[in-house]
C-alpha cells in the first residue's frame, strides 16, 4: 500500500485537498463566551496594548509563545535627479511629497541612465513612486513627439487587483499632466470596445503576464506602434515570479524583448520586489538582462509588534476515533475570533488565510459573532479571494479603500502591493510558506507610518508548531532567494513554439532563450510542432501556439461554477482543483452562502450547484502511485540510499467523506468516478534496508506507519529549506517499492518537469531530515497529532501512522548519513 501526500494546483495532474474542513472551524475553546462590547469611537490603542486586549479576549486559552518588537525607524531624504521634468515634480509635490527617500532617488537615477534596476525595499517604502517618476517624465517627453506617443510603458502585475489599484494611483498622480499620460488596464476584464483605443493611444498600459502571453504578444502587429515606442517595462512584486510560474514569466519576457527588438525598441526593465535575498540575481534570471540592485530602505517605519500565537487544545480528537490525538483549535477559528475582536474595537485589519474556502469561513464566522454584538457590524467584514467575478472584486476594493469595510478575510490575492493605508493590524492564519511572504503580509499593517500589530496564528501542523516555538527561525534568518529555472524543458518548449508563431525563430534568437534550445528544437520538429525552413523554425499548426501552456500551471480552462435553475455564474475554480473541490456532492462556499455541487462536467468545464444548508462539510480522498523514470544522483546513507531524479506520479480522486459540522464525525464515504491524472516531475527519495529496520526496531506491522509519518513530517518541514510551501510538493511512502525493491519515501515537485524544490531537498537532506526528526520527537503528543505527523491533505486519512517508529527510523537513517558524510 502506498501512502501519499499531494501538492496543490498542478498542471494536467494532481491536485489534492486544499480545504479547511468546516468541522474544525466551529468548535470553540472551553469557556468561550461572546462578551465583547464595541470600542469607544476614535480610540486607537498602541500595538502592545491592542495585543494585550486580544490576549485577554473571551476565548483566550491560546498562548502567545513569542513577541517581537521591531523598533521605529527614521527616514532619509534625497533630491530627485535634475533630469526629471518639472511638471512631474510639481505633480508629485501636489500629491503631498516634497522630497524623495534616498532609495527612490537612486532608482530614478538608474532608470534615466538606461540601466535596468530592481528596488527591493520594505512594504510601504514608496517603491511605486521610485519607478513612476522617471516613467512619467519619459511619457511627458514622448508626448511632444509628432504622433503624441514617442514613449510608452508596459506595467506587469501578478494579479488583476494590483493592476487596477496601480492604475488608480497613476491616474491620480498624473492628473496635472493632462493627456501626456494615458493610463489604462488591459486584461481579461477590459471591455472589447476599449481595447482598440488602448492599443492605439495608451501610453501607460497595465496588464499581467497571462495577458501578455496570450493576448498581446500573439497579436503584436496590432501593438506595433506601442512596442516601437516602448521605453520602460515595469515588473511589480517581482518576487512572486518564482518556481514554475516564474520560469514561464521569464520566457514570456524573453519573447517580449525579441519582439521589441524587431520593432527597434530596447526597453529598460524596472522591477519592484519585497525584501528578498539576492534580488539582482533573481531579477537577472527573470529578465535575462544585467540588473542593478537598490536594497537600502531609506523610508521611515512605525513600531511593529509581531506576536506568535498558538491556539489551545480542544476536547476533539483526530481521525482515529477513541485513540485519536488531541486536536488544537484551528487557525481558521482562532483567526475569525481575532478578526471579530479587532472589528468590535474599530480597528482596521486584514486576516490572511491560505485557502479560498478558509477566507469564506473566517468572514462567515466573524459576521455571525459580530451580529451578537452590534447588528451594524457584520456588513463591515467580508471575504476577498480569487474566483470572484470582476464586479465583485472591484466593489470590495472600493469598500476597503473608502473605509466602509473594517475587516477583510483574504487569500494572498491581497498580499501584493494594493495601497491599503492605515491598517491597525494583520492576522496571518497559518505560516504562508516563506519568510518573504510572511513579511509581505505583515507589512500591510501600519502603512501610514504609525505603529501596527501583526499576529501569526499557528495551524495544527509540524512547521507552524516548530516556528512558534523556534522564533529564531523567523526573526533571525534572512528571507529566501527567489528560485526559478527558465531552462526547464517543460517550460521552455511551449514558449519556443509561441515565439516561432509570433515571428519565425532564427539561430540568433536562440541565445536569448537559453542553452536548452539546442536539445529541444529537434524534439519539437519530430513532434511536428515546428518545421525548419532555410535558416528559421516556423510554427506548423493551425491552432494558437500560446494555448500550448498555461503559465500559472493551473491545468487548462477554469471550471465555471453555475447556479442550477437560474444559470447565474457564481465564479470559477482552477481546473487543477476541480477534482477535489467541485466534484459531484461537494460542499462549495461563495460569499457566505453554501452550495451543493450537483454535477461536474470536465469536458465543458462547468460545475452546476444549488443553494443548500447541509449539516456537513466534504473532504476528497485520493490514491497515488509513483514510478522512477531516471535516477540522476545517488549517494549512500549507511546501507540505504538518498536519490534524486525523474518520476511519474499517477493520482486519482476516488471518494469523498461527509463530516458533521460541529463534531467532525465522519457521516459516510461516497465513491467517485473521476479520471486519473499523471505528472512527470522531479523527486528526492530515500530507501532503508532490512538491517537498518532491525537497528531501528521496525517490524513489518509498524513499517508502513513509520514511513508514512516520516513522509508527512518531512513535507511539513521542507518549506524551511526550500522556497516553497507544503502545497507545492507531494509525497508517497511505500513499504516495498517495485523500482527500488526497498521501503522508500518520495517527496516530489507538484509541477511538470519540476520546480527546484526536490533538488533543494536533496542538497540539504541531512539538515532537513534532522529538523524533521527533532520536530516529531519533541512534540508533546503521545501517538502523533497534526502538530507533528498528521497531514491536512493526506489521501489515506492519516492512517496508518506510527510516531515512535518514525523517530527511530530517522535516527538510524541520519546515523548512516553522518557516516557517509
Amino acid at each position: 500500500m502506498a501512502f501519499n501526500h499531494l501538492p496543490a494546483g498542478v498542471h494536467d495532474a494532481l491536485v489534492p485537498l486544499s480545504v479547511t474542513p468546516v468541522t474544525d472551524s466551529v468548535p470553540m475553546a472551553k469557556n468561550h463566551r461572546p462578551d465583547r462590547s464595541p470600542a469607544e469611537p476614535g480610540s486607537r490603542p498602541e500595538p502592545g496594548m491592542l495585543l494585550d486586549r486580544l490576549a485577554a479576549g473571551p476565548s483566550r486559552a491560546a498562548r502567545i509563545t513569542h513577541t517581537e518588537h521591531l523598533p521605529p525607524r527614521a527616514g532619509r531624504h534625497a533630491v530627485w535627479p535634475d533630469r526629471i521634468r518639472p511638471e512631474v515634480l510639481a505633480a508629485v509635490r501636489a500629491a503631498g511629497i516634497e522630497h524623495p527617500w534616498a532609495h527612490q532617488a537612486r532608482v530614478a537615477e538608474h532608470a534615466l541612465d538606461g540601466d535596468s534596476v530592481v528596488v527591493a525595499t520594505g512594504t510601504a517604502s514608496g517603491k511605486s513612486l521610485a519607478y513612476l517618476v522617471p516613467v512619467l517624465s519619459s511619457l511627458v517627453d514622448g508626448s511632444e513627439a509628432p504622433n503624441g506617443r514617442g514613449a510608452t510603458t508596459l506595467y506587469l502585475a501578478p494579479t488583476k487587483a494590483l493592476a487596477a489599484d496601480q492604475c488608480r494611483s497613476v491616474k491620480e498622480l498624473s492628473q496635472p499632466l493632462g493627456t501626456s499620460v494615458r493610463a489604462a488596464v488591459y486584461d481579461g476584464d477590459t471591455p472589447f470596445e476599449e481595447r482598440e483605443w488602448i492599443r492605439q493611444y495608451g501610453t501607460y498600459v497595465l496588464t499581467n503576464p497571462d495577458m501578455l502571453h496570450r493576448g498581446i504578444l500573439p497579436s503584436h502587429p496590432r501593438w506595433s506602434s506601442f512596442l516601437k515606442a516602448l521605453k520602460y517595462v515595469v515588473i511589480d512584486e517581482c518576487h512572486t515570479y518564482r518556481g514554475v510560474f516564474g520560469s514561464h514569466v521569464a520566457q514570456v519576457l524573453r519573447r517580449l524583448r525579441r519582439l521589441c527588438a524587431r520593432y527597434g525598441a530596447s526597453p529598460v526593465f524596472l522591477l519592484a520586489s519585497a525584501t528578498a535575498a539576492e534580488p539582482a540575481v533573481a531579477a537577472r534570471r527573470l529578465t535575462g538582462l544585467p540588473v542593478i540592485e537598490v536594497a537600502d530602505d531609506a523610508s521611515p517605519r512605525g513600531e511593529l509588534v509581531f506576536a506568535l500565537w498558538e491556539p489551545p487544545l480542544t476536547e476533539l480528537e483526530g481521525e482515529k476515533g477513541e485513540k485519536g490525538a488531541p486536536v488544537r483549535r484551528t487557525a481558521t477559528a482562532e483567526a475569525a475570533d481575532l478578526l471579530t475582536d479587532l472589528t468590535v474595537q474599530g480597528m482596521r485589519s486584514i486576516t490572511f488565510v491560505r485557502s479560498r474556502r478558509g477566507a469564506e469561513l473566517i468572514s462567515v464566522i466573524a459576521q455571525e459573532r459580530l451580529a451578537e454584538v452590534d447588528r451594524s457590524l457584520p456588513g463591515r467584514v467580508a471575504a476577498y479571494r480569487g474566483g470572484y467575478l470582476p464586479e465583485e472584486r472591484r466593489a470590495l476594493e472600493r469598500a476597503l479603500h473608502s473605509g466602509d469595510l473594517l475587516g477583510l478575510a483574504a487569500t494572498n490575492a491581497l498580499e501584493l502591493g494594493l495601497d491599503i493605508s492605515g491598517l491597525d493590524a494583520v492576522v496571518i492564519a497559518g505560516y504562508p510558506g516563506t519568510r518573504a511572504s510572511l513579511w509581505q503580509q505583515a507589512g500591510r499593517a501600519g502603512r501610514s507610518g504609525q505603529g501596527a500589530l501583526a499576529v501569526l496564528v499557528a495551524r495544527d501542523d509540524p512547521l507552524d508548531t516548530f516556528l512558534v516555538h523556534h522564533p529564531e527561525a523567523l526573526f533571525d534568518q534572512p528571507v529566501e532567494s527567489t528560485v526559478l529555472d527558465p531552462d526547464n524543458p517543460y517550460v521552455l518548449a511551449p514558449h519556443l513554439c509561441a515565439a516561432a508563431a509570433e515571428l519565425p525563430l532564427t539561430e540568433e534568437d536562440l541565445k536569448l532563450f537559453g542553452p536548452a534550445c539546442e536539445e529541444l528544437l529537434p524534439q519539437l520538429e519530430a513532434a511536428k510542432l515546428l518545421r525548419r525552413r532555410t535558416r528559421a523554425w516556423h510554427w506548423t499548426r493551425r491552432e494558437r501556439a500560446a494555448d500550448l501552456t498555461d503559465i500559472r500551471g493551473e491545468g487548462g480552462r477554469p471550471v465555471q461554477v453555475v447556479e442550477d435553475g437560474t444559470g447565474r455564474l457564481l465564479g470559477t475554480v482552477d481546473a487543477g482543483a476541480a477534482h477535489t473541490s467541485v466534484h459531484e456532492g461537494a460542499v462549495h462556499l461563495h460569499q457566505g452562502r453554501t452550495y451543493l455541487v450537483r454535477s461536474l462536467d470536465l469536458e465543458d468545464s462547468v460545475a452546476l450547484v444549488e443553494q443548500a444548508t447541509p449539516a456537513y462539510s466534504t473532504v476528497a480522498r485520493d490514491t497515488t502511485a509513483i514510478s522512477v523514470l531516471e535516477t540522476d544522483v545517488e549517494v549512500p546513507w549507511g546501507d540505504g540510499r538518498l536519490c534524486y531524479g525523474s518520476v511519474e506520479v499517477t493520482n486519482q480522486v476516488v471518494s469523498f467523506l461527509r463530516r458533521r459540522l460541529i463534531t467532525g464525525e465522519v457521516l459516510g464515504e461516497t465513491k467517485l468516478d473521476l479520471p486519473p491524472r499523471t505528472l512527470r516531475t522531479r523527486a528526492v527519495w530515500w530507501t532503508v534496508t532490512e538491517d537498518q529496520l532491525d537497528a531501528a526496531r521496525i517490524n513489518p506491522e509498524i513499517l508502513g506507519g513509520a514511513l508514512h509519518a516520516a513522509e508527512h513530517a518531512s513535507i511539513g518541514m521542507l518549506p524551511l529549506f526550500a522556497t516553497c510551501d507544503r502545497w507545492d510538493i507531494g509525497g508517497v511512502s511505500i513499504p516495498l517499492h517495485p523500482d527500488t525493491l526497498l521501503p522508500t519515501v518520495f517527496v516530489y515537485d507538484g509541477h511538470p518537469g519540476g520546480a527546484g524544490f526536490a533538488e533543494r531537498a536533496f542538497h540539504t537532506a541531512r539538515d532537513w531530515l534532522t529538523a524533521t526528526r527533532e520536530t516529531i520527537a519533541s512534540c508533546e503528543c503521545d501517538a502523533g497529532c497534526p502538530s507533528c505527523i498528521q497531514s491536512p491533505k493526506c489521501g489515506n486519512g492519516n492512517d496508518p501512522l506510527h510516531k515512535r517508529g518514525a523517530v527511530r527510523l530517522l535516527t538510524v537513517l541520519l546515523r548512516g548519513a553522518a557516516e557517509a558524510g
